[in-house]
Order: structure tokens, then sequence, then C-alpha cells
């Protein structure tokens, strides 16, 4: 006999037609909320996720097919139009399954494009499947909005980019409370292993107002797996040839109806010291981490209460440096160079959602989240050591005002920081400081249901350095025919920049830090200020009589004031100012997707950045950074046979030429070109899936083993004035081949 699933799934939906939307509710065969499944008319756009009730709402259309995507399965069904129903669709063995109508596929895109007025991408859990990804950082390797930097030699670490813009323009959430920021900046992206992530939302340009005033260039939001939608048990573990080894063990027990709990560990360590370039020196640091979260859910769909309560603690070490380092030998001495970052992490956050049951358009929500974060690191004679413990509180009210065209959010944060801040290169200074800001938000929504809807928010803001500051931002989505979405934003962003914890990198260098401003609210520096607006054009067609969609977009972002980063002054110095001039950030991107035919995808992009700022010697390009990039990916998947198939992904990354800084003052072998060349990357995976609970997965980054010709500058003397390991533009490491399995018990 045979079966779709090894075990029997209802979904119910009850469903209500009413002011030209049809609102629905899915859950399970226990009567609980599905959160986070998919809903859309079939074979349009318009689509949308289910709530932490389950609930969800679209608008009407006449003789429209639902289509319902949860977990890897899905089903379609024709509503009736109706003022109330209760549909229930059990996916029974394929030969007794009475319902015609209903069809079980997986063809799901991995990468889906929001429909409502913000340009967001939403990255599912079978798009993290395609990479290692190993933490959310090496998450991005397959979506063409977010570049990857390469890792650096001494942090092991890769940095991400949208826009052009480095992550501190970036707001990084986890479950929409603001995560990676301040002291964490530079790790804390490889702080969450990517079997945690059930889903990625990216949003370029500003963004909501809700979370926060900090983003300039995008958000991106990760959603971690629910203790209610959990597997009692998943275990997955991955080895690679650069000798990093890691395990990730999932534990979750549904308490009672109302309670479930899950329990996260992943540990990953890389004890060999590789030098495939023969330098002398690693190019990628020994260490490992520890990592633990344990999380509690609360439903209880009757009044209308949804709760979620997380504790996290984490320890990371990485040791890099010159061949044979040893530090408890080698530290304080100049024998041999190294470095060595010892970080520890505990979060504490609860989330607290309420839906009135009488009026199911209104709700509220209360966000808190309490973190310490402390970094003990040197980096040969420079030390830099650093504690932030930060509290964030955030409430959100949620209802409509006359009907449900007309929706609104508001609300209030608050957020604290305390940072103790030391450094020594060589010379001894403490910046320790308490942050704080109070703010309050109001944002519109209008959809006319059929081609136009708009978001219209700001937020005002007191901080106890920067004074009181307004943000608004605006995003609206407008469909001419069918098919074509143009959408645009406006928005403005503010923060401190923290010069070290996010350039903490030039450390592993001989430069010499100067801080070049007097009276300003940080380091003698004045906040940061940028103005972000752009527009996206998406077309959809058939090509070949099979489903295509093109997509470009343009953005820019204007600085009112930054603070410059200046590497091109001399190879002996860094300096940090503020800006004097224009500094501004152009992002052009067209993407094209294509299904030629059935389980194969074809994705590719081209980028084109233009990005300058005005130094103390003159407009400069961002060094660094590459005009043109290209991006493809293919995923083809074999049909399901009694559970069995293959998988297999590809990725292409071509990089043109990248401005390198200038290093005419160093000796002449220490010298490098104006330019970089240009060079493209081959990453690729082959995945057995032998059933839904056991499948293995081989692949390979950096296949056609490009190499930077040149990691270290002055490594035969690195305490010298010529070493600088900080210039990196291209992979250290060659080709990394790796392995890995993975076991769910449902």
């Amino acid at each position: 006999m045979k079966k779709i699933f090894t075990s029997i799934v209802i979904l119910s939906a009850a469903l209500a037609f009413a002011q030209d939307k049809i609102k629905g509710k899915i859950v399970d065969e226990n009567n609980q909320p599905i959160i986070g499944a998919e809903v859309n008319w079939k074979s349009t756009s318009i689509a949308t996720i289910t709530n932490e009730i389950g609930e969800f709402e679209l608008p009407q259309q006449s003789d429209g097919i639902l289509e319902i995507f949860y977990d890897q399965q899905s089903i379609t069904f024709n509503p009736t139009q109706s003022q109330f129903q209760t549909i229930t669709i059990a996916l029974q063995p394929l030969e007794e399954n009475a319902l015609g109508e209903v069809r079980i596929t997986d063809t799901r895109n991995s990468l889906r494009k929001s429909t409502d007025a913000t340009n967001m991408t939403v990255m599912t859990h079978k798009e993290l499947l395609k990479a290692a990804c190993c933490n959310l950082a090496e998450s991005f390797e397959t979506n063409p909005s977010i570049d990857v930097n390469f890792t650096d030699a001494v942090t092991g670490n890769k940095q991400i980019k949208m826009l052009g813009l480095n992550s501190p323009y970036i707001l990084i959430a986890e479950e929409n409370i603001p995560s990676v920021r301040g002291a964490s900046q530079a790790f804390g992206l490889s702080f969450t292993p990517g079997t945690w992530v059930e889903s990625i939302q990216v949003t370029k340009g500003a963004g909501t107002v809700v979370n926060g005033y900090e983003s300039f260039s995008g958000q991106i939001n990760t959603e971690l797996i629910k203790p209610m939608n959990d597997v009692p048990l998943f275990v997955n573990v991955y080895g690679s040839t650069d000798s990093r080894f890691e395990a990730n063990v999932h534990l979750n027990k549904k308490v009672s109806e109302k309670w479930a709990t899950s329990l996260f560990i992943h540990g990953n360590a890389r004890t060999k010291e590789n030098d495939m370039n023969d330098d002398g020196f690693l190019d990628n640091p020994t260490g490992n981490q520890v990592n633990i979260m344990n999380r509690w859910q609360y439903q209880n769909p009757e009044k209308g209460i949804v709760a979620f309560i997380s504790g996290r603690y984490l320890t990371d070490l990485k040791q890099g440096g010159q061949v044979g380092y040893n530090q408890k030998t080698d530290r304080f001495s100049q024998t041999k160079w190294g470095s060595n970052i010892e970080t520890q992490k505990a979060d504490v956050s609860a989330k607290l959602g309420y839906v009135f049951p009488d009026m199911p358009f209104q709700s509220m929500g209360l966000q808190t989240a309490f973190s310490y974060y402390n970094q003990d690191s040197y980096f040969g004679k420079n030390l830099y050591d650093v504690t932030h413990e930060s509290f964030y509180s955030n409430y959100i009210f949620n209802s409509i005002i006359n009907n449900t065209k007309n929706k609104f959010s508001t609300g209030a944060s608050f957020t604290w920081d305390r940072y103790q801040e030391f450094v020594a290169l060589p010379q001894e200074q403490a910046f320790d400081r308490i942050d704080n800001s109070l703010g309050g938000f109001f944002e519109y929504t209008y959809d006319n249901l059929k081609n136009f809807n708009a978001i219209v928010g700001g937020r005002i803001d007191y901080h106890n350095r920067m004074g009181v500051f307004v943000t608004p931002r605006i995003h609206m989505r407008y469909t001419p025919w069918e098919s074509t979405i143009i959408k645009a934003s406006l928005g403005r962003g503010k923060r401190l920049n923290n010069i070290f914890a996010e350039n903490q990198h030039l450390f592993a260098s001989s430069r010499e830090f100067h801080i070049l401003g007097e009276g300003g609210s940080i380091y003698g520096l004045n906040p940061e200020i940028a103005w972000n607006y752009g527009i996206s054009i998406g077309q959809k067609f058939k090509l070949f009589g099979r489903n295509a969609d093109v997509t470009a977009d343009f953005y820019r972002t204007d600085f009112e004031n930054q603070i410059v980063t200046d590497i091109d002054y001399s190879a002996r110095e860094v300096r940090f100012y503020n800006l004097e001039g224009k500094s501004f950030a152009n992002s052009f991107q067209f993407d094209f997707n294509y299904n030629p035919f059935t389980h194969f995808n074809l994705r590719a992009s081209y980028k084109f950045y233009d990005i300058q700022s005005d130094y103390e010697e003159g407009r400069l390009e961002k060094p660094l950074q590459a005009k043109h990039r290209f991006f493809a990916n293919m995923e083809y998947q074999t049909h399901d046979k009694n559970g069995k198939y293959w998988r297999f992904d590809a990725t292409y990354n071509w990089i043109g030429k990248q401005r390198l800084p200038d290093t005419t003052i160093n000796s002449l072998e220490n010298q490098l070109t104006p330019y970089s060349n240009p060079f493209g990357t081959i990453n690729a995976q082959v995945t057995r899936v032998f059933s839904d609970q056991f499948e293995v997965y081989v692949g390979g980054e950096n296949l056609a083993n490009y190499q930077q010709n040149r990691v270290i500058l002055g490594g035969e003397n690195p305490f010298g004035s010529n070493f600088d390991s900080t210039i990196v533009y291209a992979p250290i490491f060659g080709r990394m081949i790796y392995a890995g399995l993975r076991f769910t018990l449902k």
C-alpha cells in the first residue's frame, strides 16, 4: 500500500468570509493551532502566514483554490462561499483518500517573496538545508540578497552585507527581538546554529519601526523552531576536511495540551591547524563552542494566549595566529604571533501574546529580553575586553480602524545597555558607559484588498546620548496589472557606532588606532544617520510553458553622518572620524527565477554596487567591495519513491575586482596591487533522503579551489610595522569537503 506520509495528518480550517476577505484558522489533529503555515491562493502571489494562534486572512478570490503549506506537506481545497464553515481534511494513504480535490505536493520555492508592502524574502527551513549551514552567518550562501564575506584567518567568521553595507547597518533580530548588536556585532551571527532555525525573513530597505530605529539597509529576523511544532528527537552531525566537527541534538516534550518544551544542544570544534597556503599562519582558527538553549511554549487557543520563555548559555573559544603558537609559552613574547578570543554569552527572553476572544482582529504582545556578553581577547600585543549587559522590552498593540482595510500597530519600547570596554592598542583606554533609550511608535497599514497597500510608520525616541529624534518609514506596493508588483520604500535610521567591537578584525595588524573626534556622544564621535530609499519591480510570466519571474530593484543609502573607518590614509594607521562631505551606497540587483521542469529550479542574480565616501584624502570607493557580482543557484530533486529521493544543489558566485587599501608605504614585497583580480567559487551538495526520518549529505565549498594569493602582509616579522592580516578579499582555505547526517524521531 503506497503511503505519502508515515503518519496521518489532519488539518482543519475554520473559514469565514467577510468584507471581501477570507479568514481562517489552521489547527492540527489535537485542535492545536498551526503557527507559520503558509496559505495562498493557487497560481497567484497572494499569500500569508498563520499567526501565533494559527489564524490567517487573505483577500477574497472568486472560484479560487486555497493552498496550505506546512512542514514539507501541502494540501489544496475549494472553500465554500458561506458565512462560516469548518472543513476537516485527513491525508490518508492515497487509495483510501476520499477527497478527490486533495493533492499532496512539495514543490514550493524555498525562497518566497512577500506580497505585502515590504520587500521581504522568506528563507524556509528547506532553503537552509542546501548548504553546510553550520550557523546563521553561513545560512545566506544561497540567498542573492545577502553577500557573505570570506572568512578571515583570525576570527574565522563570515560577515554579511546587504545593499553593500556591513552587518552593523542591518537590524538583526531573533523572533523580532534585536539580537546581534553592540558588543556581539562581530560574532553574533555565529552564535545561532542553523538547525535551530525554522525560517529567516530578509527585508530590504529600512523595514518596520516596530523593531527599532537602528536599521539602515535592511532587517533580518530569524524564527526559531517552536516547541509545539518540534519533533521528539532530532540529531545532526557534521564533519569537514578543515577538521571542523559539529553536533546538534534537539529534544522536545509535549508536557500537556498547553505546554511544550525544547532543549537545543550544539557543540563544534576545530582541533587541527590548517595552513593550505604555507604562509606559516593558520587559515582558520582552532577552537570550540558549546551552545545550549531551553525553550518553553504555552498556548491556550480558547483564551487567545500564547507565550514563550527561553534561556540560553554559550561559551566560545577561537585561537589563531602562526602555526605552532602556544599561548602558554608564546603570549607576551615575540617568538610567535597569536590571537585568542574567549566569549561567554547568556540570554533570557519572554514573549506574551494575547488575542481578544471577541475581536480576533485585535491583539497585543509584550517582549522582554536580557543578555550578558563577555569577551576577553588579544591579538598579538593588542588587547580587547568587553562586557555588554542589555535589557530590551517592547509592547505592541494591533487593531483596526473601522474595518480590516485599515490596521495599525502601536506601542513603546525601552532599551538599556551597559558596556565595560577596555582596549590596549597598546595604549590602555577604557570606554565604560551606560546607554538607554525610551520610545514610542505608530504604524498604519492600508490595504484596498485589490492592488494597493501601504505601511506608513514612525517612531519618536529619547536616547541619553542621541537626544530626541524621529524615525519615519514608508513602504508601498502596487499591482498595476496581473503578475506585476511594484514596491517602493523610504526610511531613516540612526545608531551609535561601536568602533572597536565592529572593527576588531583590524586588531590583527600593526596599525595604530586614532580617533579623530571631540565632543561627540561616543568615543568623541557623533551618531550615524542615514536615509534609505528604493524601488522594486517584479514580473511573473510563463517561459516555454513553465513558471518564471524577474525582479529588478534599486536602493540608495545616503548618510547624513557616518563614522568613517579609514584604512587608506596610511598602511600604518586606522582612523575613525565623522564624515565630512558625502557617503552613499547605490545598489542594483536583477533576479531571474525559472522552473524549467518539475523539481528543477534555477535562480540567477546580477548585482552592481557603487559605494563611495569622502575620506581625508578625497572621495574613494569603499575598499574590499566588488562593483559587479553574479550569482547562480540550481536545485534538483528526484521523484519521491516510497519516501526516498535525491536532492542536488549547486551555487556559483562570481566576484569582480575589488579596490584594495593603499599599501604603498610598505616594503616592496609587502605591497598589494590597487585592485584584486575577479574570481569565481562553486559550492555544491548532494543529499540522499532514505525516509522522512533519516538522510545523509555530502558537499563541498570552493570546489574550484581558488585561494587568495597573499593573505598576510609582513608575515616574516609579525611584530614589525608591515604586519597586516586584515586585507581578505577571497577564500583563504582551499577546497573543503564536508559530510553529515540528519536523524529525526517523529
